[in-house]
């Protein structure tokens, strides 16, 4: 791969980035498999097909696009990030889906961790409280083609009861508890799978349900946006 032309042709004798290709960008994405994820621990062999296919370039804002495999989080405006590589691998693992299952979403963002999810389960529906966010993710998904995601714009933190129930559920920003609505809408044996603590630092936790029992383990120690909404935290100003 080579990210560099030259541009002596211009007379000025310095070199200067080439815009990666499509090729470029493939190998991005094996590189970042096999070093962020695979050496990582991440086991799950669907799941690393997923973040494998997915262009995570076309996620991220066109001025971020060469930073897109980085191992960290990118800025998608609004106060918004798209998650960093390894934490939305470790989380499609954890919710161990086999194809078959109804998934909702909160925190739709960018579109990113549908666009995965989408390629491991049935279908998505995800919830996304910022309507500039929602419309633009929508059309990013309809145009690469993510045609079994549903994005819609609400309140995350109350779900979205139409579809109910899931047999999983994943939030991608922190919550100071667990939304009881979300507890709701989880199907029996499904799995919620949510950042929890406060807006510094968090835990992420799997909860199960067990017929009337509620299993949480913890999971990873991480750093999320908070959660916007009547079961989150309360927007600034609000």
């Amino acid at each position: 791969m080579s990210d560099l032309q030259d541009s002596s042709a211009e007379g000025n004798g310095f070199r200067r980035l080439a815009a990666p290709t499509e090729g470029d960008y493939a190998l991005r994405r094996e590189v970042m498999v096999e070093r962020q994820l695979r050496k990582r621990g991440i086991r799950d062999e669907r799941a690393l097909a997923a973040m494998l296919s997915v262009p995570r370039h076309e996620f991220v804002p066109p001025e971020s696009a060469g930073e897109a495999y980085d191992d960290r989080p990118l800025a998608i405006g609004h106060g918004q990030t798209i998650s960093q590589p390894f934490m939305v691998a470790a989380m499609a693992e954890a919710l161990k889906l086999s194809g078959s299952e109804r998934v909702l979403e909160i925190g739709a963002g960018s579109g990113y961790q549908a666009a995965v999810l989408s390629l491991l389960a049935r279908q998505v529906q995800t919830v996304e409280t910022q309507e500039e966010l929602a419309l633009a993710c929508r059309e990013r998904l309809q145009r690469l083609g993510y045609d079994n995601v549903r994005v819609h714009i609400g309140d995350g933190t109350l779900g979205w009861a139409d579809q109910a129930p899931y047999e999983a559920i994943v939030v991608t920003a922190a919550a100071p508890d667990i939304p009881p609505p979300l507890l709701a809408q989880l199907a029996e044996g499904g799995r919620l799978l949510l950042p929890v603590g406060t807006t510094e630092a968090q835990q992420l936790q799997r909860v199960e349900r067990r017929g009337a029992e509620i299993v949480t383990r913890a999971l990873h120690n991480c750093r999320f946006v908070p959660l916007i909404g009547q079961y989150g935290w309360k927007p600034r100003g609000g």
